[in-house]
């Protein structure tokens, strides 16, 4: 049933999206792989061990294959350099496909309840912030600007 209701839950979000975006004139896209999120890869464990030695917060897009807001943040988001300019300087910036590799071990350590979820992750493993859903480049990067720098508190 909980998978039923993700399903549909991620139904409506595109259709929502799709519609909200139709005819959109404002919305600005950057090509080129160089400007935008530089997403680190590796085993959960390294990338950790890499936040913890640069004292940075995680930003990690947990995400499926087939999730058409994953794609869109994809393609629209994390491609501006806008995010770019404040998601590569403040964060070690991460993404794991939930259904392979280590994403099924990742879910469990985070729970779901949708996709795209978004976390912001303290170098110590501890959730600081979870965002669900397609979200703007200004929501994303307002709340990247509420992250602190470095966790301590937590």
């Amino acid at each position: 049933m909980k998978i039923y209701k993700q399903v549909l839950f991620s139904l409506a979000l595109m259709f929502a999206v799709s519609v909200a975006y139709a005819g959109d004139g404002t919305k600005k896209e950057v090509k080129g792989a160089d400007k935008g999120i530089v997403f680190t890869k590796g085993s959960w464990a390294e990338i950790l061990k890499k936040a913890k030695a640069e004292k940075k917060v995680i930003f990690f897009d947990a995400y499926t294959t087939w999730c058409g807001p994953c794609k869109m943040l994809q393609k629209n988001v994390f491609t501006r350099s806008d995010v770019a300019a404040v998601f590569n300087k403040k964060f070690i910036n991460v993404k794991f496909d939930m259904e392979s590799g280590e994403g099924p071990m990742l879910a469990e350590k985070y729970p779901l309840q949708g996709y795209p979820t978004l976390f912001f992750i303290s170098p110590e493993g501890k959730v600081i912030k979870e965002m669900l859903g397609l979200q703007t480049p200004e929501a994303l990067i307002k709340a990247g600007n509420k992250i602190p720098a470095v966790a301590r508190a937590l």
